[in-house]
């Protein structure tokens, strides 16, 4: 009986957290933010003191990427631990499964409240009118307020659990062509404000929930088009437009993290700030002709949003750092992405892994902190990174190949091995490959396909397999 009660507790001795101190958990994805945006990545433009404070009290990760090089796709893959390139989907408009676990379904067989802030942009059931469903509440939230799409989506509303927000009474929303704003919206978003409100909404959510374990999946817009800081902040970067929006995200950060220190919290938080893909280095043209609703009209900002990203270059700013291209590519720029983690007590500060980590790990990840066993049928394509960042760095890599959506056509798979990425596209029957060794070559500028017959061979019979199993992690 003895020896029964000893191994019990040497068992229960090895959990990562005590059932009574399960963490709290704050996953902060911002929209469009490149790898060379933040100044812990490289940016000499742009100041960034709360999100280098987050890497030096933390870990930063240097080859971390999103499941996909555009946002939608890219948080499926976040939500639900699943490669989104297995929906064989075109465009930028995902749905979650019905009955899929997500992150927030995950955590709620835990007792935890959870809520998602900001942007969803993982769509709201088909006919887009009252009640708002399927949406976050269906996909295991127990609050939402946010954006539906992008910040320069057609609505111009907020949505709070399962209706839009500023309604006339009685009315509903419907976009209608050449109007400025949706009819039956008497409260039109204040783009210039956007962040600011969600940033307090997500902090409301924080304090409302302090006394227990919570989730909040919070989503800013910014730096994503329309490049609309708030008054204060523009002027004060040296990349323009977008240079002071990043730095008013950066502001953002700060206020999240001030609150868990001032309720008492941020001991047993785990905080994550990424991005869910590349910027683009160009302006998008397709709104630039939008009346925008502003609180404040400094700074020439109706004029300079239209050229904000041409203008940091122009400045010297580059938005996905060394890195080739961007949004929307399955070059480097367009997917891999800042990804830093702060577990005070955890994870040892000021660290940095060279892991090869991709955005679906989150799901085994939280998995293995709640100590939940994942069923087969979820996080199919997720590998805990826990043992990083306990400090525990594994001999092996957490996983050998890396497979990331590589644009909206379904046609472009980037394939990650070591210092080798491969890209294998299809069009109209016919598949090509280009292959880049990045330790030589990070502009990805000399195809060595035809010099490297087997590394292709190698790349392409995973990537064929991974289809196969219809799963990358291995079945329990």
């Amino acid at each position: 009986m003895i020896t029964r009660i000893v191994t019990l507790l040497l068992i229960l001795s090895t959990s990562i957290v005590a059932a009574d101190q399960r963490p709290n958990i704050v996953i902060i994805m911002a929209d469009d933010l490149g790898y060379g945006d933040v100044t812990c990545y490289g940016a000499t433009k742009i100041q960034t003191p709360n999100i280098d404070a987050l890497a030096a009290e933390g870990i930063m990760f240097t080859d971390a990427h999103a499941a996909a090089s555009v946002c939608s796709p890219s948080r499926y893959g976040l939500m639900t631990g699943r490669s989104p390139w297995r929906l064989h989907r075109k465009g930028n408009g995902y749905k979650l499964e019905p009955g899929r676990m997500t992150l927030a379904s995950l955590v709620r067989q835990h007792g935890y409240q959870s809520a998602a802030v900001g942007k969803w942009h993982l769509g709201y059931g088909g006919n887009w009118e009252a009640p708002l469903s399927p949406g976050p509440l269906e996909a295991g939230f127990d609050y939402h307020f946010g954006v539906p799409t992008n910040h320069n989506d057609k609505y111009r509303a907020f949505v709070e659990n399962h209706d839009f927000v500023g309604l006339e009474p009685g009315q509903k929303l419907e976009v209608v062509k050449g109007q400025v704003f949706p009819s039956g919206l008497a409260e039109p978003r204040v783009e210039d404000q956007v962040d600011t409100r969600l940033t307090a909404e997500a902090i409301k959510f924080i304090r409302k929930n302090a006394e227990n374990p919570f989730f909040l999946y919070f989503t800013p817009c910014a730096p994503h088009t329309h490049v609309t800081p708030a008054a204060k902040f523009r002027g004060t970067s040296q990349a323009g437009m977008l240079g002071d929006y990043i730095q008013e995200l950066d502001s953002h950060v700060g206020e999240i993290v001030d609150t868990l220190d001032e309720l008492g919290i941020a001991d047993n938080t785990l905080l994550v700030f990424t991005s869910d893909n590349g910027n683009s280095p160009k302006d998008f043209k397709g709104t630039q002709n939008t009346v925008l609703n502003l609180a404040d009209d400094s700074h020439n900002i109706r004029e300079k949003f239209k050229t904000a990203k041409l203008d940091a270059r122009a400045l010297g700013h580059y938005t996905n750092g060394p890195w080739h291209d961007g949004k929307g590519s399955p070059y480097e720029g367009g997917h891999r992405v800042p990804f830093i983690v702060r577990w005070p007590g955890k994870v040892t500060p000021d660290s940095m892994s060279t892991q090869l980590l991709i955005l679906t790990d989150m799901m085994a990840t939280m998995a293995e902190i709640l100590d939940s066993p994942l069923p087969d049928a979820a996080g199919e394509d997720s590998f805990s990174i826990v043992p990083v960042l306990l400090g525990t760095e594994p001999k092996t890599p957490l996983r050998e190949v890396a497979f990331v959506q590589g644009d909206t056509k379904d046609n472009a798979i980037a394939i990650r091995s070591d210092d080798w990425k491969l890209i294998e596209s299809h069009d109209k029957g016919t598949k090509s490959h280009e292959l880049f060794d990045l330790s030589e070559d990070r502009a990805e500028s000399k195809n060595l396909a035809n010099s490297n017959p087997e590394v292709i061979e190698r790349l392409s019979a995973a990537l064929a397999k991974a289809r196969a199993d219809g799963r990358t992690r291995p079945t329990q």
